[in-house]
């Protein structure tokens, strides 16, 4: 049976999840062996840091250290460490304001407090902040271990199942916010749509989402229901019609088969033909498989997730959409937003994908400041998955370059990207054209056109000048505005 799953870098959607190409022959969401706690240490002194960095790791903890709280901040939102342990005094915030951050953004993360001069009061402060542990320096070894223990032990490192979102880059609120929909979403079994634009990453979501489940040791079968002639998405779906040589060892079933006890994914369900949405509507009504491979209807014991960039209600009001599937598939819906609805996760998605993008041995690479305002204002039809492929082209083809400058992103954008008019752009573009259309309305009749407006016609007038519109190309149709608006017969330099 013919195999549909995209290859390993097409489930980009907040990060980068290496997928075997041929995911259907594998177990999905399985958890490695051997999990270590993340440490993040926040310390301004290289010694202290260096010697708490040594002990904590001879523990076998996973150890991450940073100098400043914004560093801190942004080490957080990229590897989220179970514990963080920082000193009151950074160069940029103090330590208070730090842990204040850390439980405003994640209230389940673990601090412990460190400082030179302990008071009573700067304990009660800590402890009143949300902070776990306060230790005064030097810190014994047995008393931080001892400490970072018991901090691990009802952090969430204790209370999960894995790492879930381990693969998800993000740092906006948008994104988090459905991301907690996500985690509570996978303690059902119920069916769920994954809805959103091309290339925001609803495969990689949805692998998240086993990964926190109960069927995390199961597998995980991704089928795409727009890759394949409408007998062998049949096939690969429900599997083979029994006949009367079959056996019941004879060979794969189909999807429901391989996802027994797991997770089953329906890429793009709005591409399965009319008469397989049917097929499948009943098969969820009943709660069975049909026969398949000569194994017979059986109980379908698959958690089953949908995705889509499509209007599925509009879809299904033109009748293109089978009615009832929609309203079995869509009791829980997530929307993945765009890209261009958290911007802020540019800089750090770029971050993430240079250290995709480098083969180990190569020389490290960056981006100008300039260079990662352009990306972050740029338009990203293709969201997520369009980011990272240009970031795989800048760091092919940034031969000698440490730094990528503004210039030479823009030419691999093409010489006129589609970025993001500044405030006072957007803001003089909506004003000309609505000026434009009055004036179109009225026949280039000011005194009307004002009192539409609600203004003076002194202020009108100063508004026209402003935008370079003149009434009496509006009082034959229009016929000059438009040949100015052309740039035809029009002097710029007045």
């Amino acid at each position: 049976m013919k195999t549909h799953s995209p290859p390993s870098n097409s489930s980009l959607g907040f990060g980068i999840a290496p997928q075997p190409v041929r995911a259907r022959r594998r177990k999905g969401g399985e958890r490695s062996a051997v999990r270590t706690p993340k440490i993040l240490v926040v310390d301004p002194d290289s010694e202290v840091r260096r010697l708490t960095v040594a002990r904590l790791t001879g523990a076998n903890y996973s150890v991450e250290f940073v100098e400043s709280g914004k560093t801190a901040l942004d080490a957080c939102i990229r590897s989220r460490p179970n514990l963080v342990i920082t000193d009151l005094q950074l160069p940029d915030m103090d330590g208070m304001s730090l842990l204040t951050e850390l439980k405003s953004r994640w209230p389940q993360m673990v601090v412990i407090v460190l400082t030179t001069h302990a008071s009573i009061s700067e304990a009660v402060q800590a402890t009143q902040r949300g902070a776990f542990g306060f230790l005064v320096k030097p810190v014994g070894k047995e008393e931080l271990l001892g400490q970072v223990q018991r901090a691990i032990a009802v952090s969430t490192f204790a209370r999960s199942d894995g790492n879930w979102r381990v693969n998800i880059v993000s740092r906006s609120q948008l994104m988090e916010d459905r991301l907690s929909i996500a985690n509570r979403a996978a303690a059902s079994d119920a069916p769920l749509l994954l809805t959103g634009e091309n290339g925001t990453g609803k495969e990689l979501l949805a692998r998240s989402i086993h990964a926190a489940s109960a069927r995390r040791d199961k597998r995980f079968i991704s089928v795409a229901c727009g890759n394949a002639l409408e007998h062998e998405l049949e096939l690969e779906i429900f599997g083979e019609e029994p006949d009367e040589s079959d056996s019941p060892e004879a060979g794969p079933g189909g999807a429901f088969q391989l996802a027994c006890g797991g997770t089953l994914m329906l890429d793009e369900i709005s591409e399965l033909p009319m008469r397989l949405q049917v097929s499948l509507a009943r098969a969820l009504s009943n709660y069975q498989v049909p026969p398949g491979n000569g194994r017979g209807a059986a109980r379908a014991d698959v958690r089953l997730i949908c995705t889509t960039s499509r209007d599925l209600e509009a879809l299904a009001k033109r009748g293109e959409f089978f009615r009832e599937l929609l309203d079995q598939i869509g009791i829980l819906a997530i929307e993945i937003p765009p890209l261009g609805r958290r911007r802020e996760d540019i800089p750090l998605l770029v971050s993430h994908f240079l250290e995709q993008a480098t083969l180990p041995g190569d020389q490290k690479k960056m981006y100008s400041p300039k260079a990662i305002e352009l990306l972050a204002t740029t338009d990203w039809p293709g969201n997520v998955r369009q980011l990272f492929d240009l970031v795989k082209q800048n760091v092919a083809l940034s031969h000698g370059k440490k730094v990528m400058s503004r210039e030479f992103v823009q030419q691999s954008l093409g010489s006129a990207p589609a970025a993001i008019p500044t405030y006072e752009e957007a803001r003089d573009s909506f004003s000309r054209d609505y000026l434009a259309a009055n004036l179109q309305s009225t026949a280039g009749n000011v005194t009307t056109s004002a009192r539409i407006a609600k203004r003076n016609r002194t202020d009108f007038y100063k508004l026209l000048a402003r935008h370079r519109l003149h009434p009496e190309d509006f009082k034959n149709g229009g016929a000059a505005a438009s040949r100015r608006s052309a740039g035809v017969g029009y002097d710029d330099s007045g």
